[in-house]
């Protein structure tokens, strides 16, 4: 469900009528700031939420480095040392 042509020409028209021609600028540059202020929230509550997840993303992915570390640590030490050649 779409406005037509015809229907912003009725709402323009309604709201001359109301506002005049004088307030008409002032509401549409205060309506269009709201709108902006409305989608910069948005935004940064997105982008916190983003922040959020990568948090836990790094965390996550810091606990599997550590335990993979501690997984080789325990490897090497199996691991027979070699005695050098004797030297001829």
């Amino acid at each position: 469900m779409s406005i037509g042509g015809l229907e912003w020409v009725l709402i323009f028209v309604v709201a001359l009528i109301l506002f005049g021609p004088k307030k008409l600028p002032e509401l549409g540059r205060a309506i269009g700031k709201g709108i902006r202020e409305f989608k910069n929230a948005t935004n940064g509550m997105l982008d916190d939420e983003d922040k959020q997840v990568n948090k836990a993303e790094v965390k996550a992915d810091v606990k599997e480095v550590a335990q993979e570390k501690a997984v080789l640590k325990e490897e090497v030490k199996e691991v027979p040392k070699e005695t050098p050649a004797p030297k001829a």
